[in-house]
């Protein structure tokens, strides 16, 4: 009944459903791609929906492929060169896309093997500070992780083989942050986040290394100028910042052993140990210390916007505005939120199809911001011990927006629904879902 109290999402939802069934459709035949871009799905649902809204530009060129690359069926592996000066605009599109997939998968791989809590640290430390020589070589395997993550790594070498399949530029570039990455995690696997500075120090190798990585990935195909480290490195941090804040429960009950990563330095002014916070007696210093996350994490909003403001390829655009406006809109959502220490706590999926749906520019993104921004605000309780920093951060992320000249009414909303309409009207809009669903599914 959640899509039926939001009719206005419903049109939204449908666009994705159809996006979905057209990028099914356009995927490369060989199967380590094939396998790419279904564990793409599998493994991330929001970064594979970011791929999915692509412009038509590039559904033109992975449906009906340039002749720098085609993909014929049963035609020998195929190499994704460097961008040239002879490379169309949907040329670059795919290229970039293609090399971001496997960028993802590569990392994700490697991520695996770092939350994979039960292999002991002797054998997870060679492998992180190696794994960037692992991924040239389609031989290596080494099982881990659970579920769709277990399938990953069973067949990693699918992965291998597309990374070889990359320009040797886009491999070097990928090469170069995983190993950096790979160091980073090992240190963490041996040392406690313990302040701050460790808390964005794990981060930045963690996902603000994917920042610089993806500023990289797109300078090379000469389609941005190359961004500054520090606005890179904060477009990582807002997110994996979010996703720390999001999925404490999940990561504090881990098993065989829980690995968190919220900083001594905050969660100690509330309770004595990290995992006190889950339980219904501390609800009252757990939301304090879930506030002080937040906040923290807002420290790094200016930056995006920023970041964003200066993209000028509207594919490479939408891929970081997306992403990066479901970060402030959890970070409202988790605000003042008790149900973080409860259960699962995400955008609903209507709310997601919209900002998926709606942002196609910088505007967008202001208007976002703002949105998400106010609302955090009317949660924030005076009586919060960090209620004052906390107002400052969104205020000073609201005048940014605002200053921009470019804010527009979106109606964002966190629970209620903006309008009502007649339930046969919502059960005829269903209905229609569920049929176009069911044709583009075969």
């Amino acid at each position: 009944m959640g899509v039926l109290s939001r009719p206005e999402e419903v049109p939204a939802l449908l666009r994705l459903k159809l996006a979905a069934g057209r990028i099914r459709r356009q995927i490369p035949p060989q199967d380590h791609w094939a396998f790419a871009y279904d564990m793409l799905q599998r493994v991330s649902r929001s970064f594979a929906l970011v791929i999915q809204q692509l412009g038509p530009d590039l559904r033109n060129a992975v449906s009906t492929p340039p002749s720098p690359f085609p993909f014929p069926s049963g035609s020998p592996p195929i190499r994704i060169p460097e961008i040239s000066e002879t490379f169309t605009a949907a040329d670059v599109a795919l290229v970039l896309t293609l090399q971001v997939c496997v960028f993802y998968l590569v990392l994700r791989a490697l991520d695996t093997v770092e939350d994979d809590t039960a292999i002991p640290n002797e054998v997870k430390l060679p492998i992180l500070r190696d794994f960037y020589r692992h991924i040239y070589n389609p031989d290596w395997l080494f099982s881990c992780g659970a579920n769709d993550y277990r399938v990953l790594m069973d067949n990693f070498r699918q992965v291998s083989t597309a990374f070889l399949e990359l320009g040797e530029g886009y491999q070097k570039a990928i090469e170069e942050i995983t190993r950096r990455m790979g160091e980073g995690m090992a240190k963490f696997i041996c040392t406690e986040v313990e302040t701050i500075d460790d808390y964005d120090e794990y981060c930045h190798y963690v996902a603000g290394l994917v920042g610089y990585g993806l500023s990289r990935l797109f300078h090379a195909t000469g389609t941005e100028d190359l961004a500054p480290d520090h606005l890179s490195n904060s477009m990582g941090l807002f997110l994996q910042k979010t996703n720390i804040i999001r999925d404490y429960l999940e990561d504090i009950n881990e098993i065989p052993r829980c690995r968190m990563f919220w900083p001594r330095e905050i969660w100690s002014k509330y309770v004595d140990k990290l995992e006190d916070l889950k339980y219904e007696e501390n609800s009252e210093k757990a939301v304090q210390c879930l506030n002080d996350m937040v906040t923290n994490a807002l420290i790094h909003a200016q930056d995006c916007l920023q970041y964003m403001s200066a993209l000028k390829d509207n594919s490479n655009f939408r891929f970081c505005a997306i992403p990066q406006i479901m970060a402030i809109g959890t970070c409202a959502i988790c605000y003042n939120n008790v149900k973080v220490f409860r259960g699962v706590v995400k955008m609903r999926r209507g709310l997601t199809a919209r900002i998926i749906d709606e942002t196609k520019s910088i505007s967008d993104v202001y208007s976002a911001f703002y949105e998400f921004s106010s609302l955090l605000e009317s949660k924030i309780d005076d009586n919060d011990p960090n209620a004052a920093l906390t107002r400052r951060r969104v205020d000073a992320i609201k005048k940014t927006c605002k200053s921009s000249g470019l804010l527009k009414r979106r109606g964002y909303d966190l629970e209620k629904s903006m309008y009502r309409m007649p339930m046969l009207i919502m059960i005829a809009l269903l209905l229609v879902a569920i049929i176009l669903g069911v044709l583009y599914g075969k």
